[in-house]
């Protein structure tokens, strides 16, 4: 069987390196839950070979940021893989510092969590998700709720006023 080099045209099926997909930085969330995030930076492996049905992501965190805004999902399940550095994960029973290689996963309805780098160097790690319809972000520290429409998401106060 001939063995094919790596696509760098993005085409699905081609196996590419990890790190060769563009990363996108910052976030969808208003302000002032933005600068939250200001340092994480994501490779949409997922999207990049068109899946459709699941999020991957290949998130690195530099110190200080953290992965979103404290929250749980209505309907997506939530899967974490530490690839490398040390994060504390922050959910409603408390915190826990996370090593490379450990994993920890959030079923839709369950715990609120985040992620937070408190280390001085970056911190990698997959990060999994279903893309079901009918999704929404609960955040239960903070005036925000997200709904996830064909658009991506889309955030209002809790009384439903748009940021």
């Amino acid at each position: 069987m001939p063995i094919r080099s790596s696509s760098a045209d993005g085409s699905t099926g081609a196996a590419r390196f990890a790190l060769d997909i563009p990363p996108t930085q910052g976030s969808h969330y208003p302000e002032p839950f933005a600068a939250r995030v200001k340092g994480r930076i994501k490779r949409r492996l997922g999207d990049a070979f068109g899946l459709a049905n699941i999020g991957i992501n290949l998130v690195t965190l530099g110190p200080g940021s953290a992965s979103s805004v404290h929250h749980r999902h209505s309907v997506q399940d939530e899967f974490v893989y530490v690839l490398s550095g040390e994060i504390v994960l922050v959910d409603d029973g408390g915190e826990q510092l996370l090593h490379p290689g450990m994993c920890v996963g959030f079923p839709a309805g369950g715990t609120a969590h985040h992620l937070v780098n408190r280390s001085a160097a970056e911190a990698c790690y997959l990060e999994v998700g279903d893309r079901l319809p009918g999704d929404s972000g609960i955040y239960p520290d903070d005036d925000l709720e997200a709904v996830r429409t064909d658009q991506g998401w889309l955030f209002r106060h809790k009384n439903g006023d748009p940021y």
